[in-house]
């Protein structure tokens, strides 16, 4: 049975989908089967962050409903053959229980190596659905108070499902910015939600104006190379996490920082 792992935020826009999609991306370059789940049902968008909303022929709420086999809603990245999408584009899914749901994880864990659901915004009853399917969670904040106070708050929800392990991304981190003090680092998220940080992804001007993970063209950015180290945690348990930082220190980081 291969690892299911909920991606979650509480607040939204801290770019858990693509946190999602570029992470599944770099597991399964690694040569991990994977399979994303977009648990976002009417108010998803992990097709169009992998760019195959045009291949999506049949989604979530069509297996629930008996419309397709589970196999048939599965859609293969075509950049990438060992990573595939179960996507949950339709209106309706009210009738989408916790149990149906985890019975369909249940039978994608059978062929995959990872599961990474990307969990909805918020902390509603499609919150609980994701959560309940899982037995790991990546909590996605960025640096920033308001995102950690509702980090903090889903950390709180997560105690009660008894997963194996919780653990935090730090996402859209500026180096220049924590040096500064005007960003909290990852050590002061660390100490504020009393979580492992795996994970301390750069803010990339590519990613956010690129419109899918699959077009993003320098696969040796920083942001490549923390994604990277944190694909490398999930499958070897390693602990270095990327420094931010870096180039903004010294005397070249200095004429970097005044730059920005």
């Amino acid at each position: 049975m291969g690892r299911c792992i909920v991606v979650t935020s509480g607040k939204g826009g801290v770019g858990k989908s693509t946190i999602t999609g570029t992470l599944g991306m770099a597991l399964a370059e690694a040569g991990a089967r994977v399979t994303l789940v977009d648990a976002d049902v009417g108010l998803n968008n992990l097709d169009l962050v992998l760019g195959i909303e045009g291949a999506v022929s049949y989604d979530l709420t069509d297996v629930e409903r008996g419309r397709c086999r589970l196999t048939e809603a599965l859609v293969t990245h075509p950049f990438c053959e060992d990573l595939a999408l179960l996507s949950s584009r339709a209106l309706g899914g009210a009738t989408l229980t916790q149990k149906t749901f985890a019975s369909v994880i249940s039978a994608l864990r059978r062929s995959a190596d990872y599961v990474l659901i990307d969990c909805p915004a918020g902390i509603d009853e499609g919150f609980h659905r994701a959560v309940s399917a899982a037995d790991e969670a990546l909590i996605v904040t960025t640096p920033v108070p308001a995102s950690v106070r509702d980090a903090d708050k889903v950390s709180d929800l997560l105690a009660a499902y008894r997963l194996r392990r919780v653990e935090v991304i730090v996402n859209r981190v500026r180096g220049d910015l924590v040096l500064k003090g005007e960003v909290l680092g990852v050590g002061d998220v660390m100490s504020a939600l009393r979580l492992p940080v795996v994970g301390s992804v750069p803010e990339d001007d590519e990613v956010l104006l690129s419109a899918t993970v699959g077009r993003i063209s320098d696969k040796e950015s920083e942001y490549y190379r923390s994604i990277t180290m944190i694909a490398s945690h999930v499958m070897m348990g390693t602990s270095a996490v990327y420094d931010c930082t870096a180039r903004y220190r010294g005397i070249i980081g200095f004429f970097r920082r005044i730059a920005r």
